[in-house]
């Protein structure tokens, strides 16, 4: 057993405005840092609209087709835009969700880590926001539910910001248990702790500023780990941010390279135990390139390690 790497060279042809934080770079950066780790690499598919139509409904699909640009930039709100070769990144980051998932869940890999753009966790079920067209993680984990006939599965969101979109497109599904971690007040101002979803199957966890690694860990040993435990979940998904990093220019979380390794290392901990260690996990944000490319890393280098 091993780890894959998900990607597709598509998805650097999703290019946002000059001076945006959601930059190529990002993932050139992602890339040359993993270039070096053992992992099985395959190219992400195109995501089927059968399988978006899990959490979209098809006119979202239709206005993103229209909104497409044949050059510059098309914008769908202040933060979020498209480019031309923006659709077929989405849809290419959407299907390394579900590649992920039948990889895993055919055996062929313990875990799969999707180094995609653009990120997802903010698309809401018929609103782009937040850089995001498609919410892909949403999608892989009722993917693995409906394809798959798994019973529950669990997201796991350690993004700086809350994935509202996430919860929007999970919260009324019994099956899923949503859990974010966040800083507040921060984009989008969504993720109070009261905000439990239709069957508590949401669970919302706002940080304050400067909240360190060390302190996380005990949010994560405290509030998250009993979650997932009573959960039983028989696979996790990680939306993976990085923006909690102490270098990173949009958020004030105090987070490292290694605390995100930890991180890393306690989820393994609870897919072992719950779900024959299988994990899927995909990127999300991390604006501050050096920082980012650490910390996926470090990341990734404890899924290849639990993932041998």
């Amino acid at each position: 057993m091993t780890t894959a790497l998900i990607t597709h060279p598509a998805c650097l042809d999703h290019v946002n405005p000059p001076g945006h934080p959601e930059q190529v770079a990002r993932l050139d950066y992602v890339l040359n840092a993993l270039k070096d780790l053992p992992l099985e690499r395959y190219e992400a598919p195109m995501a089927a609209d059968n399988d978006l139509l899990r959490i979209h409904p098809r006119s979202h699909m239709a206005n993103l087709r229209k909104s497409s640009p044949e050059a510059g930039w098309v914008s769908l709100d202040a933060d979020t835009h498209m480019s031309k070769g923006s659709l077929e990144a989405a849809y290419r980051a959407a299907g390394a969700n579900t590649k992920a998932v039948d990889l895993v869940m055919q055996g062929k890999v313990q875990n799969a880590f999707a180094a995609v753009r653009p990120p997802g966790h903010h698309a809401e079920r018929e609103t782009p926001m937040g850089f995001c067209l498609f919410g892909t993680v949403a999608m892989a984990a009722k993917y693995a539910l409906d394809h798959h006939r798994l019973k529950r599965v669990a997201i796991i969101d350690f993004d700086v910001h809350h994935g509202n979109g996430t919860q929007d497109l999970t919260e009324s599904d019994q099956r899923i248990l949503f859990i974010s971690s966040h800083e507040m007040p921060l984009f989008p101002g969504t993720g109070h702790a009261h905000e439990t979803g239709a069957h508590n199957n949401v669970v919302n966890i706002p940080l304050s500023a400067n909240t360190t690694g060390v302190m996380y860990q005990n949010i994560f040993n405290t509030q998250i780990a009993p979650q997932v435990e009573r959960f039983k979940p028989e696979m996790i998904f990680i939306s993976a941010g990085f923006d909690a990093h102490r270098a990173d220019p949009l958020a004030s979380i105090a987070f490292t390279k290694e605390d995100f390794a930890w991180i890393t290392e306690r989820i393994c901990d609870l897919a072992d135990e719950h779900c024959e260690g299988r994990i899927v996990s995909t990127l999300e944000g991390g604006y501050d390139l050096d920082a980012l490319a650490a910390s996926v890393a470090a990341h990734v280098t404890v899924l290849e390690a639990r993932g041998r």
